[in-house]
């Protein structure tokens, strides 16, 4: 540029330069020429230091890609029992060493109280965001006060589900985690705690703006309703913080522990592997839902009296649901696109479920396709008295159930099948298969339309993309208590065998 300038600095066209003789330069000193080499070594190592880490990522995401693009176009049968690639995956949610050690009770900015809502495993949604809501808020955690009065009117506290003490130890280096607020401190307030609902999805900022100065200036907070109110893409660590709060720190109690491996190792003695369906067909879901299933006016009398429970359900179309693939499968149908997958009728089947909409009538198609049926009434005989009056302890049995299973079938999109499934990814991508219901409902009416043969082919072909395959995972997709992408990681080439993850309630 210089030489396009005259003197004063202005610019003047190339057409008009005339190049003078240039001054004579002086010698560069030997100082200057070794501190420019050392500077071009310096930004040499830099960048061929930042392409070899970038290269790296990218041969690591080429050879993902390339791992499931050979998936992709394998149009074979795949193996119904087991992901060909879950060896290539493990969990993991252990803190970064930025991540520091929880503050302590006295130090900390108050006491959380929190107020769960719904049923089981809604609740367990709430309960992990909680942690994290505390250690967002440097706050001393109050154990959970669970829903007594939600649809399922169980009675059940913290401590007759979970293992409380388990639950304080485990988090204790993240949140300090205590049962009650001291008696001493409670009668020093001058106000009762203060209670509010935040909104649905807030993210860590709204509970730094919003809710910490009213933490700060009253120290005994409630959150009410607390059910996935946080949001879904948060910092990787606090993404960590709630793999460790569901995965690991929330173990059941010994006697619910016991007689749900009681149960597993029933159907073991039966059956070296077994499959798990989660129907969801209980009245409170089908209502819900505002789906039919053929039952005529009596069903729709009885399941829309149930819906009116739910004062700000909009009306819904059932045609329409079941066309955009909301409404679940019918336990025949269900039955039908299992064995179009390859299950033969002499696979033994777990099926966890509360109160069939229906009963045994509803049931039987299923039960003739797969005669080897159980149920956890069938299993446990005299063992379940103790717990027939309590709902969330019957999920945590079948939830326990399901989650040794070899394979487990949701039916539906509900808490349960959501928290499954993200923890079976977790556990090392057990498969876990999730009908395409979109596609599925039109095929299964057009059943008769077809030999079995080329219904079972079309079944295989939709089905695709929603057997729990690795590559299923997406950052940002769905909820992260069922895609906890976070908390899985790759293994290296090398290293194909084992698993980090361990059992069923962590270690």
């Amino acid at each position: 540029m210089a030489l396009f300038q005259h003197q004063n600095g202005s610019v003047v066209s190339n057409k008009h330069v005339f190049i003078r003789a240039r001054p004579q330069r002086k010698p560069i000193s030997t100082s200057v020429i070794c501190g420019m080499m050392l500077f071009c070594l310096g930004m040499i190592s830099l960048l061929t230091g930042h392409m070899a880490s970038e290269l790296e990522r990218y041969s690591q995401r080429l050879a993902r890609q390339s791992l499931f693009n050979l998936d992709e176009s394998n149009k074979g049968p795949i193996d119904i029992w087991k992901s060909e690639y879950a060896k290539y995956f493990y969990g993991c949610s252990e803190s970064s060493p930025k991540f520091p050690d929880a503050i302590r009770e006295k130090e900390s900015n108050g006491y959380l109280l929190i107020a769960a809502s719904g049923g089981l495993n809604q609740q367990r949604t709430g309960i992990s965001d909680a942690v994290v809501v505390a250690r967002i808020l440097n706050a001393t955690l109050v154990v959970p006060e669970l829903d007594h009065n939600s649809y399922w009117k169980d009675d059940s506290d913290f401590v007759n589900i979970f293992d409380v003490d388990w639950f304080i130890s485990y988090l204790a280096k993240d949140v300090t985690i205590v049962k009650r607020v001291p008696d001493k401190f409670m009668r020093s307030m001058e106000k009762p705690p203060y209670t509010m609902r935040v909104p649905r999805k807030s993210p860590p900022e709204f509970y730094l703006d919003q809710v910490l100065p009213i933490l700060k200036r009253r120290h005994v907070l409630q959150l009410t309703k607390f059910d996935y109110r946080l949001a879904n893409s948060i910092d990787e660590d606090l993404q960590k913080l709630r793999c460790r709060a569901n995965f690991h720190a929330l173990r059941f109690t010994k006697p619910i522990q016991e007689l749900g491996q009681k149960l597993v190792m029933k159907m073991r003695e039966k059956a070296t592997r077994f499959i798990a369906v989660h129907l969801r067909l209980e009245p409170d879901m089908l209502a819900f839902s505002g789906c039919y299933f053929g039952g005529g006016d009596k069903e729709r009398y009885e399941l829309g009296e149930i819906r009116k429970r739910w004062e700000t359900l909009p009306e819904i179309d059932a045609v329409a649901e079941w066309r955009r693939g909301k409404c679940p499968l019918t336990p025949h149908e269900l039955g039908l696109m299992l064995r179009a997958l390859g299950f033969e009728n002499d696979t033994y089947i777990y099926v966890a479920s509360g109160e069939i909409y229906g009963g045994e009538e509803t049931l039987a198609p299923l039960r003739d396709l797969f005669p080897n049926f159980y149920t956890k009434e069938m299993l446990a005989n005299e063992d379940l008295k103790p717990f027939l009056p309590y709902s969330s302890c019957l999920a945590a049995i079948d939830f326990i159930v399901c989650d040794e299973s070899d394979v487990f079938v949701t039916n539906n999109k509900g808490n349960m099948a959501k928290i499954l499934a993200g923890r079976r990814r977790y556990m090392g991508h057990k498969r876990t298969i999730r009908p395409n219901a979109k596609r599925l409902s039109p095929l299964l009416r057009e059943r008769d339309q077809m030999d079995w043969d080329t219904f079972a082919e079309k079944v295989r072909a939709v089905q695709r993309g929603f057997m729990g395959e690795p590559d299923e995972m997406r950052v940002g997709r769905g909820e992260f208590h069922e895609y906890p992408y976070s908390c899985i990681c790759q293994k290296p080439a090398s290293d194909t065998g084992g698993n980090e993850s361990g059992g069923h309630q962590g270690k």
